[in-house]
C-alpha cells in the first residue's frame, strides 16, 4: 500500500503502530478533514495482516470522550463541557497478561487508562491516573503518553510538553503511579541543546534488544527524532532523527513510532494535507536498525509498505512526495481529492517508480488527467532530480483534458516530477501566482 496507507477518508495522524499476534493494528489521533483544529473526540484503529499490508480494516471507533449521535460517552467527567474542548491527542495501547490497555490523553481534561480483552476493542475505563501531586510531571497531565511494558513485567509511561517526564506505573492496576517514581528530563531538554536535539512532545518508547529507544518530535523542525538508553529510566541520549515531513513539503507537526512489522522495520508518521495542519494522514517508510543500534535518515517518499510504484497502472495524484514551491492535496470532497494551486514553477514528484527492464520500444507516453481552471500552460517531465533537464512536455489548456505527451523509452527504478510552466508571466501584470491547473490521476502508457 503506498502512501498515504489507509483510505483516501481516513485520517489517523499521531500513529502509534502495534504488533499483537499475527497483525499490526494503527492506533492514533482521530483528525477531521477540513476541520480547522486538532483530532477529535473519538478514537479509531485499523488493522492489517502481518503478511499482507496492503488491506487494511477499520474497526470503527474505540472511545469517546463524549457522546455523539452513534455512541455513547466512555467518560463521564467531559459531558459538561463543549465537545469542542475534549479532543483527544495521540493515544497509544500495550499488551500485559492478554489485556489490551488503551492510555488517552483527553485535552483540557484528565486523562484516564481503559481496558479490552481484544486489541480492537471495545475499551472500558478503568481509572483516570492515580498519583500524589508530588509523583507526576507535566500538572499530571500525561501529554501524549507513549508506555512501555518491560521484559520483566515492570511498566513506564512517558509523557511531556517540551519537557520529557517517566512515571513507573503500578502493573497490577496500570494506572496508578508508583510513589518516587517521577523522572523529570529524560530526554536532554536544557536551554543550552539545539533545538532540532530538545524534547518537544510525542513520546514514544520501543526496546529493540538490551536498547531502549525513545521516539520524539523536537522542539524545532517536523521530523521524528529518536534517542537511547541502556536502561527504561533514561537518561536517553540523542541519536539522530529518522524522517522529516516537511522537505520538499508542506511541514507541519509530526508523530510516530517504529514497528518491526514481520522481517521489515518501519517508521509509521503523518503528513499534511488540504493546506492545513488540521487534515493529516498516515505514512510509513522502510527503515533500517544498524548493528550499533543507529537509524539512518530515510527521506519522505509515495512507497509507504510498497516496494515500488507501477507507472504502468493509475496513480493517483495525492500519493505526490514533493510539493514544491505550491501545490496542495485537496479534498474536493471526502473521497475525491487532487492536486491544486499548481502556479508557475510548481512542482510535484513521486519517488518511485520501476519501469522495468524488458521494454523494446523507442518511445512510450504520459496520460494525465488534468482539471481546468481556464488558464494555460506547460507541463514538463523529468526523472530522478527536479532540476534534470526534462525527458518531455506538454501544453495544456484552460479546459478539463487528457494531457498526452509523449517520451522515449523509460527502463529501471527513478523518481518522477512534474513542473508545471505559465509562459505568459511576463504579460499578466502581476498576476503571475495565478493558479494553473489542477491534477486528478496519470499513467504511463508503452
Amino acid at each position: 500500500m503506498p502512501n498515504p496507507i489507509l483510505p483516501l477518508w481516513e485520517h489517523i495522524p499521531d500513529g502509534e503502530p502495534r504488533v499483537f499476534g499475527d497483525r499490526v493494528y494503527l492506533y492514533g489521533s482521530h483528525d477531521r478533514p477540513l476541520s480547522g483544529d486538532f483530532c477529535d473526540i473519538k478514537l479509531k484503529v485499523w488493522s492489517a495482516s502481518i503478511h499482507d499490508l496492503e488491506h487494511w480494516t477499520c474497526h470503527g471507533d474505540i472511545f469517546h470522550a463524549q457522546a455523539d449521535e452513534d455512541h455513547p460517552a466512555d467518560v463521564t467527567w467531559c459531558d459538561m463541557m463543549p465537545s469542542d474542548k475534549h479532543m483527544m491527542y495521540a493515544p497509544d495501547v500495550v499488551e500485559k497478561d492478554g489485556k489490551y490497555y488503551l492510555f488517552t490523553y483527553i485535552f483540557y481534561d484528565k486523562g484516564c487508562v481503559s481496558v479490552a480483552d481484544r486489541p480492537e476493542g471495545p475499551f472500558r475505563v478503568i481509572s483516570t491516573y492515580q498519583f500524589a501531586p508530588e509523583d507526576a510531571g507535566d500538572g499530571g497531565v500525561y501529554n501524549d503518553p507513549g508506555v512501555l511494558v518491560d521484559d520483566d513485567g515492570r511498566v513506564y509511561v512517558y509523557y511531556g510538553y517540551e519537557y520529557s517526564h517517566m512515571n513507573e506505573l503500578d502493573p497490577e492496576t496500570m494506572c496508578r503511579v508508583l510513589p518516587g517514581s517521577l523522572k523529570l528530563h529524560v530526554i536532554d531538554d536544557r536551554e543550552e541543546v539545539p533545538e532540532e536535539r530538545r524534547f518537544y512532545e510525542a513520546s514514544s518508547p520501543r526496546k529493540i534488544g538490551d536498547t531502549y529507544y525513545m521516539i520524539y518530535s523536537p522542539r524545532k523542525g517536523s521530523r521524528l527524532a529518536y534517542a537511547t538508553s541502556d536502561k527504561p529510566t533514561g537518561p536517553f541520549t540523542y541519536r539522530g532523527y529518522i524522517v522529516d515531513n516537511s522537505s520538499d513539503y508542506p511541514g507541519g507537526n509530526n508523530h510516530g513510532s517504529i514497528m518491526k512489522v514481520g522481517d521489515q522495520w518501519y517508521i509509521f508518521y503523518h503528513r499534511m494535507t488540504n493546506g492545513t495542519c488540521f487534515s493529516r494522514q498516515a505514512c510509513a517508510e522502510r527503515i533500517t536498525i544498524l548493528p550499533d543500534g543507529t537509524i539512518p535518515t530515510v527521506e519522505m517518499t509515495s512507497l509507504g509498505f510498497s516496494s515500488a510504484l507501477n507507472p504502468y497502472e493509475e496513480t493517483p495524484a495525492h500519493r505526490a512526495c514533493v510539493l514544491r514551491k505550491g501545490g496542495m492535496i485537496k479534498y474536493l470532497n471526502e473521497f475525491h481529492t487532487v492536486i491544486d494551486e499548481l502556479r508557475d514553477g510548481s512542482t510535484i514528484g513521486y519517488k518511485y517508480f520501476d519501469f522495468g527492464q524488458d521494454f523494446d520500444g523507442t518511445s512510450m507516453e504520459l496520460v494525465m488527467e488534468l482539471r481546468g481552471l481556464g488558464e494555460q500552460g506547460r507541463v514538463t517531465v523529468h526523472l530522478d532530480d527536479a532540476e534534470s533537464a526534462p525527458i518531455g512536455e506538454g501544453v495544456f489548456t484552460g479546459d478539463d483534458q487528457l494531457l498526452k505527451v509523449k517520451l522515449p523509452c523509460v527502463t529501471g527504478r527513478h523518481a518522477v516530477f512534474f513542473t508545471f510552466h505559465d509562459d505568459r508571466t511576463q504579460l499578466s501584470w502581476g498576476l503571475h501566482d495565478r493558479c494553473l491547473t489542477r491534477v486528478e490521476r496519470f499513467v504511463f502508457k508503452k
